[in-house]
Order: structure tokens, then sequence, then C-alpha cells
């Protein structure tokens, strides 16, 4: 009887995303003069925050992060955001919609959501600081328009995308030329499916907002949604608040962001839950991507990360 004396080298799944992503902010860093790390607070730009950890270590991370801030961003997320800053010791830029709006760079008009000022907030910052790559933590799984990315996402010098003008990204070699005043958005999460991030925190054991574990919270029922009762979320008169047990599956402007309703208090029974959940995170709770089929293309044309 013969035994097997070769180790077994091949990856993990987990592994492999991580190998690669890894890669991708190396080459990103290595190649671009001033990239920058689009951070929410979120569980996705957690994760792409951790991995650009492990890229650069012992090192500190070569460049800054960015956040657009809405002024509805929910508290949780943003105390997570800042003790992940504060432990890595990051310069973070912080791109405030209300200051856009007192400076005239973007228009409120009292019907447009805070969502969508959030890209001409950004393209100013970007180009006040002259970034020429912005990583991002899209996904394909997420979202239709999502899944015509590339890697390494060309945007022209009015930073608009042009998902019919994407460049071949064969045997993973990236083509990151670009004109002055044109920037990369960079997308290292791009094969990780929503399983994969929650697999990866469970096994990582990172820290994210509390708000994406089963907890009580008062909602009301709008637009097929669970809303959280805020100061950006009034009930209506025709509306009644219920207190649930829910959490949240992804995080952003809280007028537009809805829950569900939960028990999974743990990544592992997170993790069982999304692995027979049939729509994703922002066709579910995003109000922003429900406004039409082509919702979120139409923003990313104009801008949107």
């Amino acid at each position: 009887m013969t035994s097997n004396t070769h180790a077994d080298y091949r990856l993990s799944q987990l592994d492999q995303l991580e190998a690669e992503s890894i890669h991708i902010f190396r080459e990103v860093a290595a190649e671009f003069e001033k990239p920058v790390l689009m951070f929410s607070g979120g569980k996705d730009s957690i994760v792409m925050l951790r991995l650009a950890e492990k890229a650069f270590y012992p090192a500190k991370i070569p460049f800054p992060v960015l956040q657009v801030d809405t002024g509805l961003d929910f508290d949780e997320v943003l105390e997570t955001r800042d003790n992940w800053v504060n432990r890595l010791g990051l310069r973070m830029i912080v791109a405030s919609v209300e200051e856009a709006i007192e400076k005239g760079i973007v228009v409120d008009d009292g019907k447009t959501s805070r969502n969508r000022l959030q890209i001409g907030t950004l393209l100013n910052t970007i180009e006040e600081e002259g970034f020429t790559a912005a990583f991002g933590g899209g996904r394909r799984d997420e979202e239709k328009a999502r899944a015509k990315e590339r890697v390494y996402s060309h945007r022209d010098d009015f930073g608009q995308w042009d998902p019919k003008n994407q460049r071949p990204e064969l045997w993973s070699l990236y083509n990151g030329r670009i004109h002055g005043g044109e920037h990369m958005r960079i997308f290292p999460l791009s094969n990780w499916t929503e399983l994969d991030i929650w697999d990866y925190i469970h096994r990582e054991e990172i820290e994210i907002p509390s708000i994406y574990f089963a907890h009580e919270r008062e909602v009301v029922r709008r637009d097929g949604m669970l809303l959280s009762v805020s100061d950006a979320v009034v009930p209506k008169e025709s509306e009644q608040t219920e207190t649930l047990t829910v959490r949240f599956r992804t995080v952003g402007d809280k007028s537009q962001t809805g829950c569900v309703e939960s028990t999974a208090k743990t990544t592992a029974e997170i993790i069982d839950e999304i692995a027979i959940a049939k729509v994703t995170e922002r066709g579910a709770t995003r109000g922003d991507d429900r406004f039409s089929e082509a919702a979120m293309e139409d923003r990313k044309k104009e801008g949107y990360f």
C-alpha cells in the first residue's frame, strides 16, 4: 500500500480570491501615481481595507481613504469607520455632500436623493486631490450594471463610465494607461460574492458595524422595504411603525437603505441565511436601485462608484 507523500498546495476558494485581490492592490500601488481607497465603513469596503492591510504589511497602506458623506449615514457605521482608520493610522478624506451643496458644486432641488448627489461630490474631490485611481468595493453579483465592470474601470476626463468602451483583461492582465484628467476605478472584489464576503469576515474575525447583526428596531413599511424610523425617515399619516427584529444586508443613506427581518446574531448564522437568499442585498434593500431597471447603470455613467 502506497501513501501520498506530496503536500497539497492547492488554495481554497477564499485563499484564491484573497490572493487575486492582494495582487490587484499591489499592481495599482506600483502603476498609479496617486490612488485612493473609497471607504464607507460598510462590509465590502472593510474587507477591501483588510486586504489592503495584508497587501502591504508590515508597511502602512500607501494611500489615503475617502468617504463621500451624505450626512445620512448610520452612527454605527461611522463609529466602525473611525475605529479602522485610527487603528491603521490612515489619512481619511471626508467629502461632504452638505458642503458641496453650500459651495454650489451640486444642486439640492429637494427631490434628488443624497445618494445621487454623491456623484458630483466624489468627482469634484477626485479632481481637486488629483487621484488617478480609486478603489471601490463593487462586486459583480450585486447588480446588473456592476456585472459589466472590468477590474480596471476607465473613467474619462468628465469622470464618466462607458460600458461599451471597457478594456479586455485576458489572463488577468490590466491596462492602466490614462490621459491627463482621466482616472481608473479599481474593483478588487469583482470576483467575490456576498457569501464570499461573509465567509471572509467570519474567517478573519473582522470588525463590522453592529447593525449587520439582528437587533430590535422601529421600522416602517414603505415601497416594499422596511425602513428604519429616524430623522431621515419620518412615518407618514397613512403608515404605522413596528418594532421588529431586523438586520441590514447593506448600509448607506438612511433614507434609501432598508433592513430585513432576521434572527441572525453571528457571522455563522448570517452565512446560513445568505446561502439560501434569492435576491441580492442591493436588489432587496436599496431604494435608489429600484427606480428603474437601469437605475444603477445611469448613475455609473455619470460617475457613481
